[in-house]
């Protein structure tokens, strides 16, 4: 059984095609530039490879490529999408209105659309991608929603609440919803399995560490809090954006720029976090490699980083009363011994002692890094939200 994962953006359309017999990838891709100009790079599983620049007005043109590379010319996998069974997407924000897969219908498309407020940059686009999906595909291929917010709508009141009056929650919808939702599903789910016990045992703080990050904390496979917020610039501090700030600064310095609200929420999403703090740039290997030559500012933004998380693994471990493991995933949790190991060092408070020499090599695989008598146990865990999102489709259309 063949399952299509999409996850859309504003201009780019990524996918991976599943053989969910082993769970294979049989194909992956992405297409850039929608509405620009347009280009497509897809690779297959034994090494085809197809690049070309198109013309992507919107992500129906996109998604007619994507179809034509995967079942046509030296680089296709399948001869028609008649063999496919069902296509997955991942949408950023479901709100309270989605606490789970859904099958997709014109309404939900509607529905999803009407979010877009809660997730400007992302829901529309779900909702052009989903359109365009129905419009190319056969009637008969069913698609599903996966809702990065979903996981976190196990959230008591008292955690995703904002100190706004009521009714502004009421109107407004203004509270926490959470990210990452997907990716931090996963990886406990995951990390319960190579623990050998069972996701309702444990109390777990899973740190999802990447250009964006977010830490929830997960307590019998539950999220009971995590740190992106209404939006995801909350938290801790990350590639482009502030994390957590003290909401007067954010008046204060709009006055001080002249900034209107979309200019400040531009300034807070992609001209802060690394890049703001360092004046480097906002990957953390250049930070990183900033910091070894002597950049004070990039070491700064790295403190910065490992302080906010502890903090937070500290907090969430009160909220939960206990700590069995903390996990580090994502693009600099999975690859970045330093940050773990800093992370973890002087948390004997927890009870969390790091193995400093099986950390440092363990980079993109499943391992645990914790000493053998850490009364917290510490893992690396890959994410693959991608086969999540097609586990989710497989079981909603079985």
């Amino acid at each position: 059984m063949l399952i299509l994962v999409v996850n859309a953006g504003s201009s780019s359309l990524k996918y991976q095609l599943l053989d969910m017999k082993d769970e294979s990838v049989l194909a992956k891709g992405n297409c850039d530039r929608i509405g620009i100009d347009g280009h497509i790079s897809h690779k297959t599983s034994d090494g085809r490879a197809y690049d070309a620049d198109c013309n992507f007005p919107t992500h129906t043109e996109a998604f007619m490529e994507l179809v034509k590379v995967l079942t046509t010319g030296d680089a296709a996998v399948i001869k028609s999408m008649d063999e496919i069974s069902a296509v997955g997407h991942r949408i950023v924000q479901g709100a309270e209105v989605f606490s789970e897969t859904t099958l997709v219908t014109d309404e939900i498309i509607d529905k999803i659309d009407e979010l877009r407020e809660l997730a400007p940059v992302h829901n529309h686009a779900h909702a052009l991608a989903l359109r365009a999906c129905k419009a190319v595909l056969p009637a008969s291929v069913p698609q599903a929603a996966v809702f990065d917010t979903a996981f976190h709508q196990t959230m008591p009141e008292k955690a995703y609440m904002f100190g706004f009056p009521y009714e502004d929650y009421e109107q407004y919808h203004v509270r926490k919803y959470g990210f990452h939702g997907t990716s931090h599903r996963f990886v406990s789910a995951a990390l319960a399995k190579a623990m050998g016990k069972d996701a309702k045992e444990l109390k777990v703080v899973s740190c999802h560490l990447g250009n964006g990050s977010s830490i929830t904390a997960i307590d019998g496979g539950k999220s009971v809090d995590t740190t992106m917020g209404f939006t995801p610039l909350d938290g801790v501090l990350m590639g482009t954006r502030t994390g957590a700030v003290d909401p007067s600064a954010v008046t204060f310095l709009m006055e001080k720029h002249g900034f209107t609200p979309s200019e400040m929420s531009d300034y807070m999403n992609k001209k802060s976090g690394f890049l703001g703090v360092s004046g480097v740039g906002s990957d953390n290997r250049d930070v990183t490699a900033a910091a070894q030559d002597g950049n004070k500012r990039a070491q700064l933004s790295k403190d910065m980083l490992v302080y906010e998380i502890k903090k937070y693994i500290g907090a969430f471990a009160a909220a939960m009363n206990g700590l069995d493991a903390v996990l580090f995933t994502g693009g600099i949790g999975e690859n970045a011994p330093d940050v773990r190991e800093a992370v973890c060092s002087d948390m004997d408070v927890l009870g969390i002692k790091i193995d400093a020499v099986a950390n440092a090599g363990v980079k993109g695989k499943l391992a645990k890094v914790s000493q053998s008598d850490s009364k917290v146990e510490v893992w690396v865990v890959p994410t693959n939200e991608e086969l999540l999102i097609a586990r989710d489709t497989l079981a909603l259309i079985s």
